[in-house]
């Protein structure tokens, strides 16, 4: 099957309206993944992106984005590169009520064997449940 990598100006586009002619070009792409036409791709980078342009332009509430991010998640015909690190981020992030690029971050941590991370943002990763290296 063809797959198509989705970059987050579409799902942008699509979540939150701003043009609508682009709107509906987005609506149009995944209605055609979800009728099994092709197969829709995208990569945690293209979530952070999305994440970073709703909280900072959007100022969209931090609960709101992570509810985008799950929508996002659950579009029929969408293959995310990390889908199980980006799930245990989005579950984290709502737990501890953080950020969802710090709930990534601390969720690749685990994934990588690491024991702990060097950050200048403890106060966040702590509430990630991160442990953190002193340096």
């Amino acid at each position: 099957m063809k797959r198509v990598f989705v970059d987050s100006n579409v799902f942008l586009r699509f979540f939150t309206s701003g043009d609508p002619a682009q709107h509906e070009r987005a609506a149009g792409l995944f209605a055609d993944a979800e009728k099994g036409s092709f197969s829709l791709v995208c990569g945690p980078p293209v979530l952070f992106e999305v994440a970073w342009t709703l909280r900072s332009f959007y100022r969209l509430s931090r609960d709101q984005v992570l509810d985008v991010i799950a929508r996002v998640l659950a579009t029929p015909g969408l293959e995310l590169t990390d889908r199980q690190r980006v799930e245990d981020a989005l579950r984290r992030a709502r737990a501890a009520q953080q950020e969802f690029a710090d709930a990534y971050i601390a969720a690749s941590l685990d994934a990588s064997g690491c024991e702990s991370i060097a950050t200048f943002n403890q106060e966040h990763f702590t509430k990630l449940g991160a442990q953190l290296h002193s340096f």
